[in-house]
Parts: C-alpha cells; structure tokens; sequence
C-alpha cells in the first residue's frame, strides 16, 4: 500500500495543489453547467417519451460515471499544465482539451434541450474524435495524462453506441 502511494505520486507530482484543485473544479465545472441542459427525472422527454435501448443504464450510474470522469479529466489537466506552457504542443493540447469542454456541454444541449436524438448523435460523435485528440496529445506530453483519458473515450465511446440506439429506436 506505502509503495502504491509513492508511485501514484512519482506518477502525478503534486507540486502545486490549488492548481490541482482549480483544474478539478474547471472540468467539474463543465458537467455542471452541462446538468442545466439535461433533465432525466420523471416527466422528462427523456423518461417519458422515447425509447431505450436495453442496455441502458440506471440514471443513477451517470452522476457516478461523470463525477469520475471529471475528476481523471482535471487531473490530467493538471498534469499539462505542469509541463508548462511555453511549449507549442502544451498550448495545442490545452486548445484541444477546452474544445472538447465545450463539445461535452453543447452535446447535452443538443440532445436533451433540442430534444434530438440526431443532433445529439452528430455532437457526439465530433466530441468523441476530439477527446481521442486530446488522449493522443496529452499521452505525447505525459504519458499519465493520457491513460487518465481513456474512462473518458471509453465512457464517450459507450454513450455514443447508447445515443445512437435512442436515435434508431425513435
């Protein structure tokens, strides 16, 4: 257990922890402001009108999913930064990352305020291609911040094939 703890902090060195925070906060941040545009609960379009697929999960396993993948999506950040800014490839990764803040919020506005399966599709899918960018230009800068990534490509990956099935199914 001690030496897992010393790897994880050769892994992320935490040098300047209100960084580390604020980085937390910012992509956390991101999911908040995306939860304005997602309603789910009962006598929502989402829960009374359309169909679902079978492999939909409970509603309570996105809160869960999000909150993580923020968490990892902030560290990583951190991690960049922490390679500093100077360097072209940081400010193109960091470029890269705040678009894909960007896509994460415009897709639960596509899908859940314009109520378009379609749309919501097509956002998602540009989001994913963008958080791929992202993962491949961190991994180059810093290999941890890259696998940090991955629950997130993944996670996108899954809610893209979900999507998609909302989309054919109404």
């Amino acid at each position: 257990m001690v030496q897992e703890k010393c790897m994880l902090r050769e892994k992320i060195p935490i040098r300047n922890p209100l960084l580390l925070i604020g980085c937390v906060i910012l992509a956390n941040l991101a999911g908040f402001i995306g939860s304005f545009f997602t309603a789910t609960g009962p006598g929502s379009w989402y829960v009374d009108v359309l169909v679902k697929p079978w492999f939909v999960p409970p509603n309570l396993a996105f809160p869960i999913a999000w909150t993580l993948i923020f968490i990892l999506m902030g560290i990583a950040l951190y991690l960049i930064l922490m390679e500093g800014t100077k360097r072209a490839e940081v400010r193109i990764a960091l470029v890269l990352f705040s678009a894909q803040l960007i896509l994460n919020i415009l897709w639960s506005y596509l899908f859940f305020t314009l109520q378009s399966p379609f749309l919501g599709l097509v956002g998602i899918v540009i989001l994913w291609v963008f958080i791929l960018a992202v993962t491949v230009s961190f991994y180059r800068l810093n290999k941890t911040a890259g696998y940090l990534f991955i629950p997130y490509l993944a996670w996108v990956a899954f809610a893209t094939m979900l999507n998609g099935a909302i989309y054919l199914l109404n």
